[in-house]
């Protein structure tokens, strides 16, 4: 316990650049007498305190102290302070405390030039607080269920033993032991609604395979695939599709060629984008999107 409180004084002494003997008292909820007993213990070993008199004395530390013991460069300490104040973003509950402490520790506040937010546009409080009720699921080794919406529309109610958040192409994925496939499974975080989290805990399975890893999903085929896009489209179309697989065509049209998922979704993808987008090649996508449209049409009739 004296241990612990030892580093709340010197936590304070670094944060606040001074502080009397009465106010360390009060924040730690402890008598002067015990301060002024650690403050001996803290000074016995090593630790540079001094007390000054008069209405802005107090005891503190030796201004180069932390400067003196660090070992980490003022770039560093930069990249850490950035680093937390990104992880704070996800919403995985580092306190603001912890920064406080670090921006003490380092005598610095970090650089102001980044901005992170992992949350969808829109998203609201409920897609925030999910990323954190999953964490504690995951720590706390409890298991999930929640409804799941597939990619080919079916949705099915799952308990999972999570294992591990995962950041991948832009979005968040749960992997975990689904008990009802009896196999780990991945789950995209935009999907699940309705999580609940079990008082039930589970005792650890084997790691999770890699998401780029050969038992990752099930193999997908793809074709090639030639489209032109609008020149309006510029925007999708670099979000969309790697660079050397874009060519810039005289008119300001786009010249795509790529190798494509098979499947309803690629229909479904490319019909997104409206008048804007035309299939090339082969011609039995060409087909698909006709027959779809076709059926499309035929609702506005």
């Amino acid at each position: 316990m004296q241990s612990t409180r030892l580093f709340q004084i010197l936590y304070c002494l670094l944060e606040r650049d001074g502080m009397t003997v009465s106010q360390l008292a009060e924040k730690l909820e402890v008598s002067t007498r015990t301060v002024r007993r650690d403050l001996d213990a803290l000074s016995a070993a090593g630790i540079p305190i001094y007390a000054a008199r008069g209405r802005k004395g107090g005891v503190r530390l030796l201004p180069d102290f932390v400067l003196s013991k660090t070992l980490l460069s003022a770039r560093e300490q930069d990249e850490i302070l950035t680093a937390l104040q990104s992880l704070k973003a996800t919403g995985s509950g580092v306190e603001s405390e912890v920064l406080t402490h670090l921006n003490g520790l380092f005598r610095r506040s970090a650089a102001d030039w980044i901005d992170v937010d992992f949350s969808p546009w829109g998203g609201g409080p409920a897609a925030k607080a999910l990323f954190p009720r999953l964490k504690d699921a995951i720590l706390e080794r409890r298991r999930v269920t929640f409804d799941y919406f597939a990619s080919n529309g079916t949705s099915s109610r799952r308990t999972v033993e999570p294992c591990r958040l995962c950041f991948k192409g832009a979005n968040w994925y749960l992997q975990g032991w689904c008990l009802s496939r009896k196999d780990f499974r991945v789950f995209r975080l935009s999907r699940i609604e309705r999580l609940a989290v079990e008082t039930e805990t589970f005792a650890p399975r084997s790691v999770p395979p890699a998401l780029d890893g050969e038992d990752a999903s099930p193999p997908v085929r793809l074709f090639p695939l030639t489209i032109r896009f609008s020149p309006a489209m510029a925007f999708r179309v670099y979000d969309s599709f790697r660079r050397g697989e874009i060519e810039r065509a005289d008119d300001g049209s786009f010249l795509v060629r790529t190798m494509w998922p098979a499947g309803d979704w690629a229909l479904g993808y490319l019909l997104s984008f409206g008048a804007a987008v035309e299939v090339l090649d082969p011609p039995e996508m060409r087909e698909a999107l006709r027959q779809e449209m076709s059926r499309m049409l035929k609702k506005y009739q």
